[in-house]
């Protein structure tokens, strides 16, 4: 095999987790190379994975889109703002996100090119192992690569239902649904989780007319119970309409309407009809073409590449991040365990909490957490107190006109220590930062409320949440 095509890491996959972990590896002196398949529209190299392609980065885009489009039907005039005529142009509004995307794309391929990082267009594949390296072959080419240490970051596809495909045109996956290129009169979403609500929203706020049909009984039993039905009530307020504890029953694409089939919670017979359906039920590792089986990768029952605490395979020298692995899938947790294995590849001490992960809904109001929930607290009988602060007793959010929703705080009832935060409301993305902060230090909710926040700030809801751990709240 030639030289140059001999690394001390490979990296399959450029995606949040895959792209920081070879520019990490980089920087510590190690010789990386980073392969990945994502294509744009002309058929380049579009680093970013699904992240940055048709995930978080280009629904953010639509997000704030749909939300300024309407502020400005809704709101602006109580700012005495008239606006005489309000359209909206779906293809700029595409193109914009389109523009946006393909930043980010071009912004991973400079960093490559400022970290040293060789980056190879094709999906990776394992071949048989020489000696002591692996060899990742390139598909497409006849390149093929050598390195002693591997890293597999391939991310994760949407989860289709049973029997039905994605067409991308009327049944749609997170891809489809962020290029839909007119709002459709009736849009149904199966799955009422991170996906459905914030591409939901999106169409919404637009004129679609927007049900939701989610199979567990309980709207976001991953939050606490009371930011869960804050935010449920926010939600279906504007306009959303939202079915908890159904069951699918069939799927009718018909010529005039897709048919959904449903018991809905009583175990009546329903059915939706919609114009394009969403179908956001979770997704499944992506390792397909991986041909991991050639050097003995193993599965967990889910089908996810088995890991121990530090990312290792059962192979030596072949580590997983991200989706393919256990744990929630998020962009940041994939990005922060990328770090923690090639810190671990070059002889450091890497290492990712997986309690102190952040979780975000880019809802308006959003809704943000990070430790444990009050229920969890109940269940294994853990003592605690708690503080709430409604964010319609802070300046900042009455100046904006953006009151719904609060902030909670739990804490340990003999030690203080903070437990878990919660939000819901305005720029929550924002503030749950300074609470994983807090917690990463194991703050106490004193700290939090003896630190100076700014005034008018909507951290200061943070803050109050905290006084109100133990019943000194100021300003409610």
């Amino acid at each position: 095999m030639a030289a140059a095509n001999q690394f001390d890491v490979i990296v399959i996959g450029a995606g949040p987790g895959g792209y920081t972990a070879a520019i990490r590896a980089a920087q510590l002196g190690l010789r990386v190379a980073c392969v990945d398949d994502w294509r744009n529209e002309k058929g380049g190299p579009a680093p970013g994975g699904t992240c940055t392609n048709i995930g978080c980065i280009p629904s953010k885009a639509l997000l704030h889109s749909s939300e300024n489009f309407e502020n400005a039907g809704r709101h602006f005039s109580d700012h005495g703002i008239r606006i005489e005529s309000l359209a909206i142009d779906v293809e700029k509004m595409l193109a914009r996100k389109a523009t946006i995307v393909r930043q980010n794309n071009e912004g991973i391929l400079y960093l490559f090119k400022k970290n040293k990082v060789t980056f190879f267009h094709g999906q990776g594949r394992f071949e048989a192992r020489a000696g002591d390296a692996y060899r990742v072959a390139v598909a497409g080419t006849d390149v093929v690569l050598s390195a002693p240490q591997v890293v597999v970051a391939t991310g994760s596809v949407a989860r289709p239902l049973p029997g039905l495909a994605f067409d991308e045109k009327r049944v749609l996956s997170n891809d489809g649904a962020l290029a839909i290129p007119q709002v459709p009169r009736r849009l149904g979403v199966i799955g009422a989780g991170v996906v459905g609500l914030e591409l939901g929203s999106v169409w919404r706020r637009l004129g679609a007319e927007v049900t939701l049909l989610e199979a567990l009984p309980g709207f976001l039993p991953a939050a606490d119970e009371q930011i869960a039905r804050e935010a449920f009530k926010q939600l279906t307020r504007q306009g959303l309409k939202i079915q908890l504890g159904i069951n699918i029953e069939g799927v009718d694409p018909g010529a005039d309407a897709i048919r959904v089939r449903y018991l809905d919670s009583n175990k009546a017979a329903q059915t939706l009809e919609c114009d394009k359906l969403i179908v956001s039920i979770g997704r499944l590792p992506n390792i397909g073409g991986l041909n991991g089986q050639v050097i003995g990768l193993k599965l967990d029952e889910r089908g996810f590449i088995e890991v121990d605490a530090a990312c290792r395979t059962a192979v030596p020298g072949v580590w997983a991040i991200g989706d393919v692995v256990r744990g929630p899938m998020l962009a940041h947790k994939a990005e922060e365990e990328a770090v923690a294995v090639t810190e671990t590849i070059a002889g450091q001490h890497g290492h990712v909490d997986l309690e102190m992960v952040p979780w975000v809904i880019y809802t308006a109001p959003e809704i943000a957490w990070v430790g444990r929930t009050e229920q969890q607290l109940k269940a294994s009988g853990q003592a605690y107190r708690a503080g709430a602060f409604p964010f319609a007793a802070n300046g900042r959010a009455r100046a904006m006109g953006d009151t719904a929703g609060l902030v909670k705080c739990v804490a340990d009832a003999q030690t203080d220590r903070v437990l878990g935060v919660h939000i819901v409301g305005p720029m929550a993305s924002e503030l749950v930062a300074e609470a994983v902060l807090a917690m990463a230090f194991q703050a106490s909710s004193e700290d939090i409320a003896r630190v100076i926040h700014a005034h008018p700030t909507l951290s200061e809801a943070t803050r109050e949440a905290a006084l109100g751990v133990e019943g000194r709240a100021l300003n409610i």
